[in-house]
């Protein structure tokens, strides 16, 4: 059951940006917002904020058909995107990460305090601390597939299109999510909050795609304010996990 802990992470403006629906808006890059938000990412750091940890188990692939993945050991996991993206996979990576509930209770305690405007930043840095974490887990599981001489897929999340979000509670079954702190509530939505779960295919041939081609297939598209674009990052930050 491995469990990957204080795993450094590199935030920029334009992900901070992206994640409080405000990448193109103007108001937003004036020089004054850069300078609070820098200040915020500092005292990230400073308080210890961030605990990124990853959790993750592999499992060997017994069957792959038309709406269902069958695990060895007799799990099943449900949903026609399965066999669309898995039909080659040989493994299947069950990933859980987090962030941890420290920022999310300064977000609490911020908006408790009508600091209205730290509050929307500070979620914003946890969202794209949460993004730059799930990044962080494909990389290594693609290592991890290579040392099997094999591909990583891109990452599948409960409550995509054929991805029921009911799948959530079988996925917490086949990871050991309590170990860094993660659990399902009643609506099989996670706690902390700023958590991901995701899985990925190990195989030959497997499909892989990047955040900004995913956003141009989006039926939404253009719409949306945390969509991905070309646009390069203005200032970063590396955080370490406390």
């Amino acid at each position: 059951m491995p469990v990957l802990r204080d795993v450094p992470l590199t935030l920029t403006i334009d992900q901070v940006l992206r994640r409080e629906g405000a990448g193109g808006r103007s108001k937003f890059r004036r020089p004054g917002m850069n300078s609070l938000l820098g200040e915020m990412l500092a005292s990230i750091e400073e308080l210890h904020l961030l605990e990124p940890a990853i959790a993750y188990e592999l499992h060997a692939i017994t069957e792959v058909n038309r709406h269902r993945l069958c695990l060895e050991g007799g799990a099943v996991l449900h949903g026609w995107l399965l066999p669309s993206v898995l039909k080659s996979a040989r493994e299947l990576a069950v990933v859980v990460c987090t962030i941890g509930p420290k920022l999310e209770k300064k977000v609490t305690d911020y908006s408790a305090q009508k600091a209205l405007l730290q509050a929307f930043l500070l979620d914003g840095i946890g969202s794209a601390a949460v993004d730059a974490l799930v990044q962080k887990a494909c990389h290594f599981m693609r290592h991890e597939a290579l040392s099997r001489n094999y591909q990583a897929s891109s990452p599948l999340n409960p409550g995509m299109p054929g991805l029921p979000i009911s799948e959530q509670c079988q996925l917490f079954q086949l990871v050991p999510a309590g170990q860094i702190g993660v659990h399902l509530t009643s609506s099989a939505m996670m706690a902390p909050r700023k958590s991901v779960s995701m899985i990925m295919g190990i195989g030959p041939d497997m499909p892989t795609w990047t955040q900004e081609e995913v956003c141009k297939r989006c039926t939404v598209n253009k719409a949306c304010p945390y969509r991905i674009d070309s646009q390069q990052p203005s200032w970063s930050m590396t955080i370490k996990g406390s």
